[in-house]
This record gives C-alpha cells, structure tokens and sequence, in this order.
C-alpha cells in the first residue's frame, strides 16, 4: 500500500500539468485556474480517508474520475451562473477534435456499460491527459494493447457523439 501524501506529492505536477491541458481551451470562459481545479480534486482525494492507495495505477484512476467531476462540477456551476454559458470543450490532445465536455460525460457514462476499461483509458486520455505510452505504464499493459483499446474506445466516441473519426 502507497501513502497518499507522498503519491499526492510526487504526482502534483503531473496533475497540474493534466488541468493545464484541459482548460487549454475554455480556462478563461470558466475562469478556473489549473492549480483551482488540481487543489479542488486534492481536497477530494485527501477526504478519502478510508481509500488505501495500492499503486500509482489506482491513484491515477481515483485521481482521472475526480479531475473529470472537478471540471464538471465548474462547468455546471458556471451555466446555472450565466445562463448563456458558452460551451465548454475538451480535447484528447494537440491533433484531436475538441468535444463538450458534457457530451463527453454522458458518453462516457454509457461506456463504462459497455467497457469499463475502454471508459478508463478516455477518462486517462482526456481528464489527466496522458497519452497512450503513459496509460500503458499506469495500466500496466503493453502499448500496443492500449494503443488498440484508444483507437476502439475512439471510434465508439465518434460514433456516439456524431463525429466524423480524425
């Protein structure tokens, strides 16, 4: 088992670093800060008191579901704020397409009914921005694997979101 200050520690940046490439597009729409969004999720994984930390593949699952309420939580706070909020988007990466970030939830809601996993490797792609190398490190499989399982996952996404594929 892992402590949990010490991965929060070691791991601070890489959120940080996650939040930045998140609000790339809409940060200022959202006003919300890379460090407001990475803070608000410590606060969350730091109330989970009870949640024993078994490695870094659990603290990035834990810390991808709570980077992705986070930033829901602000995108829906700031709509009931203004109601003509402007949509708020999302990307997998520099040469992917920008999705809303509330379509991209509800999708992925529908996902995780069909593939837990393949909903695990979006939420790693999109709400800690890790590309396909690192999933695999944190997931603990070969590249390839994954690799395969983004392209799937991707295809499901464009489907349902009635997108042309990149």
């Amino acid at each position: 088992m892992i402590n949990r200050d010490s991965m929060l520690s070691e791991l601070y940046d890489e959120l940080r670093a996650a939040a930045a490439r998140m609000l790339r597009l809409d940060a200022p729409a959202l006003t919300l800060q890379p460090t407001e969004l990475v803070n608000e999720a410590v606060l969350k994984i730091v109330q989970l008191e009870r949640m024993s930390w078994n490695d870094r593949q659990h603290f990035f699952a834990t810390g991808a579901r709570i980077m992705r309420q986070a930033m829901l939580d602000a995108v829906r706070s700031r709509r009931r704020l203004k109601r003509q909020s402007p949509t708020v988007f999302i990307e997998a990466g520099e040469h992917s397409p920008a999705i809303d970030v509330e379509l991209l939830d509800a999708a992925l809601v529908k996902l995780e009914d069909i593939s837990p996993e393949l909903a695990h490797i979006v939420e790693l792609r999109f709400f800690v921005g890790l590309p396909v190398d690192q999933i695999a490190v944190v997931l603990e499989q070969s590249e390839s694997t994954v690799k395969r399982r983004w392209q799937t996952a991707r295809l499901w996404l464009a489907s349902e979101l009635g997108m042309g594929e990149d």
